[in-house]
């Protein structure tokens, strides 16, 4: 008799409908104890929705009522679930029982009201409770923590502070991960310091979630050094500090942890830890550390998981590998949405949009699955050059469709693929239509989008608009800007930039101050943007290029080749930009041999592949110093095809050096490429003039004329008053034109005055040449 009680109570007994659902048949207990062991007993086991069938059929077939200590299981099954419906209900039979809840009960009910969301509640019980323990404070801490209400926890903290009451391990947990959701790295480490002075500071769950928050701030070192002082780890532990070293960019040392870890022998990967071993292989380009990776995944039998399959598909795509990945990806036993998305966005990344959308149109076919922002954003990415533009705008009407043109960061990805695909008119039209709801990412698209068409001055006009809507901007805005200062050469509106990103907090930012000193650089302001620089405390690679090259091209290539050299000290590895500074530097100072030997020293050194626009430096290099046979020498023996740049750079210097054999061959040499490049044809002119060729002048200009082709007049501008002032040769368009040229003629008879000589038959108006 008491064993088959036992056996009742300790299993549900489940029997089938007509419906064929199964379904609770609740035992015939003769006592209210025996009612509430059985409910208890089911909570135990983890069977909740078992226990709240049985609460339904306890109060529909009995007149039993449950205690506070099965109450408190009912509860955390409800918790489980995130059943708020169940939870107040099975408070409401409580309290209707006339059974008072004691504070383990409201403990659990408080615990319960925060998982699923209702702080309302929550907090009006806490209000209520005539008693409260360190659980309370911390079930209450937790709730708001959860939900996203990090200055509310932070708030609860500080009260329990002044209640006397000291923080527990849980209590901790909770509210560093609400100080980490703030991104509050003082408040952070306030926390840090009272747990360490605190009985909890050696408990493994505030450890952990000190780790977690430094990581979450961005510093792994504080994150590193809080994990070696864990006397004991658990797999949370490694996997916050494995994953973090990944997230942060610090790939090979998330390696390490990974296989320090697996020396161990203590525990065993599992799918999260994988997922981030996998990320770091990825990033680093190397399949081979992810194929052995892939053999421990197979070992560790985690074959098939979706978790770590998508990982696996994403490391695959990153390395180009994409048949391994779709084999991957095809091995997942129930593909997720999730590895749906991995395994497009693979595809997209690696530039194959017809293999995106082709993956695309399969993933639809699996009718229990709907694509969300995520699958549409990626297949946007896909669409990186005019060629992919018919695809861009399949997609384009899908979200249209799908109505996932209402969601702003779609909207954004489908600009920027305008912007890279189309032309400007495209990408505006869509701003324009999604303009009442743009973001700051909108504008920066749009922004960006201008300085790729070569559009600064519109940039300016687009800036003073987004400052109208209240928009407040970031590094990256800051970024265009500064390069539109830089292509219209306006120090004025670079100064005023500058003042804005000091008064909004974001001038200390690296991509700012790299920005500002380019800007300076390229304005010619180069004690403006030594002093910026002197200033950084981790001056980058691009900070020390951008002062390099600024130095080489307003002519003080000797300062420009110092700092090469004190970069080079400081171990900093120089890139594209920084060797085209200083190829420039030795072109200009006439350092033919030292420019040579860094030109060879790149690939070899450095493992910089020369691009033409090092191979355009090489030519002026030996151009300058009258090589001009070393120059077309080396033309001829580049890997790549030679560009119109190259043979201008060569044509210019035959012009300069009076070559006219290896000129002829140059401007043949541009001809080739572009027939009606005025350029070619002056620069010959001027050849011949120079050394008495007149008839194959008259020959040059009579073809130029025949062929319709016109020299481009030069251009010059001013700023003043913040307004660009733009003038071509012989220009009589500006409105105080007249004004111009008396001034002009003034500076003309001081020249005269200071013993000029102007070239014979010269009248002021064809030596007046603006640009």
């Amino acid at each position: 008799m008491i064993k088959s009680l036992e056996r009742q109570l300790l299993h549900p007994c489940v029997v089938s409908s007509s419906c064929g659902i199964q379904s609770l048949v609740l035992p015939n207990f003769v006592t209210q104890q025996s009612s509430n062991d059985y409910i208890s007993s089911l909570c135990k086991q983890n069977l909740f929705k078992e226990a709240l069938e049985a609460f339904d059929l306890l109060r529909e077939k009995t007149n039993h009522h449950v205690n506070p200590s099965t109450g408190a299981h009912l509860i955390s099954a409800c918790s489980s679930l995130k059943s708020l419906d169940y939870g107040k209900k099975i408070y409401n039979h409580i309290l209707t029982s006339n059974c008072q809840p004691d504070m383990i009960l409201q403990n659990h009910i408080l615990n319960m009201y925060g998982k699923c969301g209702s702080l309302k509640d929550a907090q009006k019980l806490f209000d209520e409770m005539t008693e409260r323990n360190v659980v309370s404070w911390t079930s209450l801490i937790a709730g708001y923590s959860q939900n996203g209400h990090g200055i509310d926890a932070v708030r609860l903290y500080f009260q329990m502070l002044r209640s006397g009451l000291m923080p527990d391990q849980f209590t901790f947990g909770s509210i560093i991960k609400a100080c980490s959701s703030l991104n509050d790295v003082e408040l952070g480490k306030q926390l840090h310091a009272h747990v360490t002075k605190s009985e909890s500071g050696s408990q493994l769950i505030a450890q952990n979630a000190l780790i977690a928050m430094y990581i979450n701030f961005g510093q792994i070192t504080d994150a590193s050094n809080m994990f070696s002082h864990c006397k004991t780890k658990n797999l949370i532990s490694w996997s916050s500090i494995i994953a973090g070293f990944s997230q942060l960019g610090y790939e090979i040392e998330a390696l390490c942890v990974f296989k320090e870890m697996l020396s161990h022998g203590i525990y065993q990967p599992n799918e999260y830890i994988f997922g981030s071993a996998f990320s770091a292989c990825g990033s680093l380009q190397q399949p081979e550390y992810g194929r052995q990776v892939h053999g421990m995944i197979i070992k560790f039998g985690l074959r098939g998981d979706a978790f770590s399959g998508c990982s696996l598909t994403d490391m695959y795509a990153k390395c180009g590998f994409f048949h391994s990945a779709k084999t991957v990806f095809s091995e997942i036993k129930r593909p997720d949405l999730v590895s749906w998305n991995a395994i497009i966005s693979g595809f997209a990344y690696g530039g194959d949009a017809k293999e995106a959308i082709s993956i695309f149109s399969q993933m639809r076919r699996h009718l229990s699955l709907t694509p969300d922002d995520i699958t549409v954003r990626s297949l946007l990415c896909a669409c990186t050059c005019p060629s992919t533009l018919y695809q861009g705008k399949q997609v384009h009407s899908y979200i249209i469709k799908m109505s996932f043109d209402l969601n702003v960061a779609v909207c954004n990805s489908l600009l920027s693929m305008y912007a890279r695909c189309s032309d400007l008119c495209d990408a505006f039209q869509l701003f324009n239509e999604m303009r009442s709801n743009a973001d700051l990412v909108t504008w920066n698209a749009i922004l960006t989008t201008c300085m790729l068409h070569n559009q600064a001055r519109e940039v300016f006009t687009l800036f003073k608009m987004m400052l109208l809507s209240q928009t407040v901007p970031d590094h990256i805005t800051l970024a265009n800007i500064l390069g539109a200062c830089g292509a219209i050469t306006s120090s004025e509106a670079g100064d005023q930039v500058h003042c804005c990103a000091v008064k909004i907090g974001l001038v200390h930012e690296t991509s700012v101050m790299n920005g500002l000193i380019d800007m300076y650089s390229t304005c010619g302001f180069l004690e403006s943007a030594r002093k910026l620089f002197n200033c950084m405390e981790n001056a980058d690679v691009a900070s020390w290029s951008s002062l390099i090259v600024g130095y080489a091209q307003f002519g003080h290539g000797e300062e420009a080749l110092k700092l090469f050299r004190k970069m080079r000290r400081l171990g900093i590895k120089p890139n594209q930009v920084t060797f085209v500074g200083v190829l420039t530097a030795c072109s200009h100072v006439g350092l033919v041999q030292e420019g040579w030997r860094l030109f060879n020293t790149m690939e070899v050194e450095h493992g910089i592949v020369p691009t033409r626009e090092h191979c355009s430096c090489v030519v002026d290099l030996f151009a300058r110093a009258g090589c001009i046979n070393e120059a077309e020498a080396f033309i001829n023996q580049i890997g790549f095809d030679s560009d119109i740049v190259v043979w201008k750079t060569l044509l210019a210097a035959c012009r300069t050096h009076s070559n006219l054999e290896v000129g002829k061959r140059a401007a043949e040499n541009i001809l080739k490429i572009d027939p009606f490049n005025s350029a070619a044809y002056v620069l010959l002119c001027n050849i011949y003039a120079s050394t008495g060729y007149w008839k194959d002048v008259a020959r040059l200009r009579s073809l130029m004329r025949d062929r319709g082709i016109r020299k481009v007049p030069g251009q010059s501008w001013i700023e003043i008053k913040d307004r660009i002032h733009v003038f071509v040769a012989e220009d009589s368009l500006h409105q105080e034109w007249d004004k111009i040229y008396m001034v002009l003629e003034e500076l003309w008879l001081q020249m005269l005055d200071a013993g000029y000589v102007p070239f014979k038959d010269m009248d002021f108006r064809s030596r007046t040449l603006w640009g």
